[in-house]
């Protein structure tokens, strides 16, 4: 079975890239550089062509070549699910991000239909013991996945959240101005919650049975809302919160508050007092869950974006995790300061090698 995949990449004053292009092949890419070459910057432009602000969350002024400023631009030819696409997703100046697909002017949800991108990056090293907002993002990439129609919900949800918290600001009191903002976030509530629910469903039947060295993690959604979490009916506990909500000028209830947690299954020992090494093992082994399930349920694996990932694992584990990208047929792009660490992936791979000259990144293939 062959994955989703990227054919042809090009980089315009991304970053440290001034004009950079490669071309793969759709094995799994081992990218190999030292330090600052601007390996991740690759993984980076590729995040870009899924719906979201990329792996590294930055705004798209802040993307630009610096002195240059001259805006920048990423263009790919992919292999999609239905069909070959060329994809463009860009930024002058200081305008926002903008996407084209096969020429025409597309929204950036668009792009989770014809594209399935998963990541892992060292900033999730302390995803289990770190705020929840973490949390969130990384359960709702996994969930952008199954559903493509979370990341329309969850806009709808922000959108309508912060007129609500607008007038919390204000101490607007008259219950009226609150009625129709309230329905729209439970209507883009209940969608968002039960996305989420159902690839926490989708995961746990994933990792049951998988023959895989890394150790099943068990999840659990939670949240202040509690309740809600369970049966998605927000709009009265809005209703019944605003007195609160006016003392704190912000909404406090809701899937914007929802916590994921999880559990090292074979130790029944919750993520956050496992190991460093223990919780990043669970990491990979979610998104080596949530590919599999995708490429049984798409006929097709995601993209894996895996940054410095091998450097954190002895030599059999990363072996057994090369040999499950092979296995699931997967695109994965992973970074390395040294070729040693993806001798095991042999030629079932390709290599791309980065060096820096002078403040701007170097490709060789």
């Amino acid at each position: 079975m062959s994955g989703l995949a990227i054919t042809a990449l090009t980089l315009s004053h991304f970053r440290s890239h001034r004009a950079s292009r490669l071309v793969f092949d759709g094995r799994p890419v081992a990218i190999i550089g030292p330090n600052g070459a601007g390996k991740t910057n690759i993984l980076e432009a590729i995040s870009l062509l899924s719906p979201g602000r990329g792996l590294r969350r930055a705004a798209a002024d802040e993307i630009s070549r610096k002195p240059d400023s001259l805006g920048w631009k990423v263009t790919a030819e992919v292999r999609g699910l239905a069909a070959d696409h060329s994809v463009e997703t860009w930024a002058d100046g200081g305008d926002g991000r903008q996407v084209r697909i096969d020429g025409k002017a597309a929204p950036q949800t668009a792009l989770g239909r014809i594209l399935r991108v998963l990541w892992l990056v060292p900033a999730m090293d302390r995803l289990w013991i770190e705020a929840a907002e973490g949390r969130r993002r990384f359960l709702d990439r996994l969930t952008l996945g199954f559903s493509p129609d979370h990341a329309e919900a969850a806009l709808g949800y922000e959108k309508a959240m912060r007129d609500r918290n607008r007038l919390l600001r204000d101490q607007v009191t008259d219950p009226h101005w609150y009625g129709a903002l309230e329905a729209q976030m439970a209507q883009f509530g209940a969608v968002l919650t039960a996305n989420r629910r159902a690839a926490v469903a989708r995961l746990a039947q994933a990792q049951k049975g998988s023959d895989t060295t890394f150790p099943r993690a068990d999840l659990a959604l939670t949240g202040p809302e509690g309740g809600f979490v369970e049966t998605g009916d927000l709009a009265p506990l809005l209703a019944e919160g605003r007195r609160r909500d006016l003392a704190a000028g912000r909404t406090l209830i809701g899937p914007h508050r929802t916590d994921l947690t999880a559990l090292y299954a074979a130790r029944a020992t919750p993520a956050d007092q496992c190991s460093t090494g223990e919780q990043k093992a669970l990491l990979i082994s979610l998104i080596l869950a949530a590919a599999r399930a995708l490429a049984a349920d798409l006929g097709r694996a995601p993209i894996l974006l895996l940054d410095e990932v091998a450097a954190h694992l002895d030599a059999a584990r990363r072996a057994a995790l090369f040999d499950e990208i092979c296995a699931l047929g997967a695109q994965a792009l992973m970074t390395g300061t040294e070729d040693v660490l993806f001798a095991s992936l042999g030629q079932r791979g390709q290599q791309v090698d980065v060096s820096e000259d002078q403040g701007l990144s170097r490709i060789e293939i």
